[in-house]
């Protein structure tokens, strides 16, 4: 159905020609099969705004019904220059304060780590050559972090609820949040500044959803279908080929054919749990802003691997709180990135994205290890694991074999890559790229998952992070 650059576009028109009470309803104005509005208000309210310039430029943009199936130079111009737009104005300015600001070093190295988030190459590929406003949830989540780095609590719940309430999936990050904010109020004392804190945190998450959900809340019919469409839990355990658990262990144990939908429901809830109640239990013991950074990347990927209905698009999640240990972990940091834009090469091709994916990647990972020479900080100091280096590979050096793993795996996704575009798979296996592709990836996440939780479980790496641990 013309693909997510239509999705956007349609709602736009739906949100410029229908009243608020119609557009998560399925009308004669509003096909619900066709890409209906399935993300939060928020979300919704930046469609209208989106669709409310479309009309002024060229009212064939968003006409109702016959706009449908549109596309022209012109208007992919338009949507990519409203992503821009979003990014100057709430992405961009995080990024730069938590690399300038809250980021170890010298001013080149503060910099270096600048220019290698900003060009990351998973979001630039989704959200202005697939068509999507990621941008905006990750970069209130984003300013959320910001606020509680420097101790503003109330600011940093308002920011993450507009990033949950512009895009479901924020709950990824949720955990982490409530286990931070809970584990500094009940260190600050319960009965006393803690009771304050936590109160002033209740009542502005309450106030910021009531404003969002406002034209929703007057009706109770109304709050349960933006409800039914947002946690749309028919379509089943997952689509197409993701790189989480269940598609790799589909290609050798039919899961949807064995377990009823309800059975697939309840065990990925019990796995996601599972994945990240230890990280979540270990942030709210020791609740300092390093433990949040790390449990903010344990707990997205934990919901990756193991959580109902995820898309491929659903890394970028993991990769934001990944960017933030550019700095302090650059190489298991690039490593996951590169690896995270690879797994969605299968997306990109379908969207006809070869070339942007190829410069974009080979960008990245020049800049990332000319700035950031992460293949010189590989000690198992600098990875975080002196404590278990003993226990895990005992007198093997760990530089070189990282360093060795490292090449092997950007070697093989160039070759993945490659093979991808140039050879046809066998007709009776059709998908057979797109499998392995996304079982890579897979096992490089779940190698990544276990390494953060390690870290997570260790000390500071090293004095000069003391300041993150306050």
């Amino acid at each position: 159905m013309f693909g997510d650059y239509e999705a956007q576009r349609h709602w736009q028109e739906i949100t410029y020609n229908l009243p608020v009470r119609e557009w998560y309803f399925n009308t004669s104005d509003n096909d619900l099969s066709y890409w209906g509005l399935d993300y939060p208000p928020l979300s919704a309210y930046h469609s209208l705004i989106c669709g409310c310039i479309a009309q002024i430029i060229n009212l064939e943009w968003v006409q109702l019904h016959k706009s449908r199936g549109f596309e022209s130079t012109t208007h992919k111009l338009f949507m990519r220059t409203t992503v821009l737009v979003a990014d100057i104005l709430i992405y961009i300015p995080a990024i730069v304060i938590y690399c300038l600001w809250l980021n170890d070093g010298t001013v080149k190295r503060k910099i270096s780590t600048l220019l290698c988030f900003l060009i990351y190459p998973g979001l630039l590929l989704i959200d202005c050559g697939h068509f999507q406003y990621n941008c905006v949830s990750l970069g209130f989540a984003l300013w959320a972090v910001l606020a509680l780095g420097q101790g503003q609590y109330a600011l940093g719940s308002m920011a993450f609820s507009l990033a949950l309430n512009y895009k479901q999936m924020e709950l990824y990050h949720a955990l982490p949040f409530f286990c931070y904010l809970l584990g500094k109020c009940v260190e600050m004392g319960l009965m006393g500044q803690g009771l304050l804190v936590l109160l002033r945190v209740a009542v502005t998450v309450l106030v910021t959803f009531a404003f969002c959900w406002l034209p929703f809340l007057s009706d109770p019919a109304q709050t349960l279908q933006v409800l039914r469409r947002i946690f749309p839990v028919a379509r089943g355990l997952f689509e197409d080929k993701v790189a989480n658990t269940w598609c790799s262990l589909n290609i050798f144990i039919k899961i949807r054919s064995i377990l009823s939908s309800d059975f697939q429901l309840y065990l990925s809830v019990a796995c996601t749990f599972l994945a990240v109640l230890p990280s979540c239990i270990r942030l709210l013991m020791k609740p300092t802003f390093w433990q949040f950074k790390l449990a903010l990347v344990n707990s997205s990927l934990g919901f990756f691997l193991f959580s109902y209905q995820v898309h491929e698009k659903s890394i970028l999640l993991v990769s934001l709180p990944v960017c933030l240990f550019l700095n302090d972990l650059p190489l298991m940091s690039v490593w996951f990135l590169q690896v995270s834009t690879f797994s969605m090469l299968p997306l990109f091709l379908k969207d006809g994205l070869l070339v942007p994916y190829v410069v974009t990647s080979l960008a990245f990972l020049f800049f990332s290890i000319s700035l950031l020479s992460p293949l010189e900080h590989c000690s198992e100091e600098e990875l975080a694991l002196r404590a278990y280096h003993k226990l895990l590979f005992s007198k093997m050096d760990l530089a070189w074999i990282v360093k060795w793993k490292f090449y092997f795996s950007i070697l093989s996704m160039a070759c993945l890559s490659i093979a991808s575009v140039t050879l046809s798979p066998p007709t009776h296996l059709p998908d057979l790229f797109p499998v392995i592709v996304s079982t890579f990836s897979f096992l490089h996440f779940l190698g990544t998952f276990l390494y953060f939780n390690i870290v997570q479980f260790s000390a500071l790496p090293s004095k000069k992070r003391q300041k993150k641990n306050k």
